[in-house]
């Protein structure tokens, strides 16, 4: 599956900020080290708008994977943002792509320029998608919820996927973390790395993704709760108040299944029938088209693509475009009263904002413990 493990040093200016890294116990050195060339098996996930350059830098530099998320950014964005990345550190990170953006392959030939290691996709891309990053070199890297779109990618040659539980926040499936993580790796963990995601905050959860047969874990809202992330600080404030109980899964926002912090304009969505929310949608989908610098005509390839991909019809695929405009009206603007703010429920038991470095480092130093103490 892949190459014998390694275990690389942080690299690049101001490795980790000064946070002292720990060695890591040999069961953390896995395949999916080796395989991108990290020094620990921990994955800060591509989420839109908070997945920028200076969080995935710094969760780079400190020997995890930041991926950056491309898909809330133009090309010029993602073009500069990617510089941005590598002038900070040279450790690998990757790029998380939409499979049905109509400029797809411009944004593959700038990682591949930018010297990116992974290429990370939300949804399944096709076989011909993967076939295109796999010759230039990228490992190909997509999410799943379900044990039958594992078998599906992994019989496409991708090189690893991120098993997502239900915990895990933004769009999310129904099979909780400790069900799909051993089940993704019964079906493929011998074809492919299996990162397991949602409800991943410290060691003890590294050890026990581990004991489940994974290769490391991925994490969304604990690195999004961290000083390196852009997020706004009254909008980290509102994360950190709710407790475990206060998230919902709601299918108002675009159709699909998302877990996000109970507001009222959540309750009030829930409340609604599509036809009610349908022209905010539209407002949406000329509102991303503005902020992507995407055309009507891209749009439109892309809703084609989408309602194909995924089996949606014409009213998820207008809805879709709520989704990236209502998030960024939360994460970005601290706007909660028009937009929303996805979240995992681990967003219950956290209580600070530590730097990307220090998360990593109190992971290993955790998981270290906690292995010795079992093999003690």
């Amino acid at each position: 599956m892949s190459p014998e493990p390694t275990n690389p040093e942080p690299t690049g200016t101001g490795a980790s900020g000064g946070v002292p890294m720990p060695a890591p116990h040999p069961a953390l050195v896995t395949p999916f080290c080796a395989l991108v060339g990290v020094r620990y098996p921990i994955v800060q996930t591509g989420m839109g708008w908070v997945a920028g350059a200076s969080l995935v830098s710094a969760t780079a530099a400190a020997g995890g994977l930041g991926i950056l998320a491309s898909a809330t950014m133009t090309l010029d964005e993602l073009e500069h943002a990617l510089a941005e990345v590598r002038s900070r550190t040279d450790a690998p990170f990757g790029v998380n792509l939409r499979t049905d953006a109509a400029d797809v392959d411009r944004r593959i030939e700038l990682m591949i320029t930018a010297g990116a290691r992974v290429a990370s996709f939300a949804q399944a891309p096709n076989p011909a998608l993967v076939a295109r990053c796999q010759q230039a070199g990228l490992v190909v890297m997509p999410t799943v919820g379900a044990r039958r779109h594992a078998e599906k990618v992994a019989g496409w040659g991708v090189d690893a996927v991120i098993a997502q539980g239900a915990e895990g926040g933004g769009h999310t499936g129904p099979v909780p973390t400790t069900l799909l993580t051993p089940e993704v790796v019964d079906a493929v963990g011998d074809k492919v790395a299996v990162l397991s995601a949602g409800g991943y905050f410290n060691g003890r959860g590294l050890v026990a993704a581990l004991a489940y047969g994974a290769s490391g874990i991925a994490m969304g809202t604990r690195f999004l709760l961290t000083t390196d992330s852009k997020v706004p600080d009254e909008v980290k404030a509102r994360y950190l108040a709710t407790p475990v109980t206060g998230t919902v899964v709601t299918t108002k926002v675009d159709g699909v299944p998302q877990r996000v912090i109970r507001t009222e304009l959540v309750d009030h969505l829930e409340r609604q029938s599509w036809l009610r929310n349908l022209p905010r949608a539209l407002r949406s989908a000329h509102d991303f088209r503005r902020d992507t610098g995407s055309t009507l005509a891209d749009l439109l390839r892309e809703g084609r693509a989408m309602k194909q991909g995924n089996e949606l019809d014409w009213t998820d695929v207008v809805m879709a475009a709520n989704a990236p405009v209502m998030t960024k009206a939360g994460l970005v603007d601290g706007r909660t009263d028009v937009g929303v703010l996805p979240t995992g429920q681990v967003t219950g038991v956290l209580d600070s904002l530590p730097s990307a470095a220090e998360v990593i480092s109190s992971i290993v130093t955790e998981a270290n413990e906690t292995l010795g103490r079992l093999g003690a």
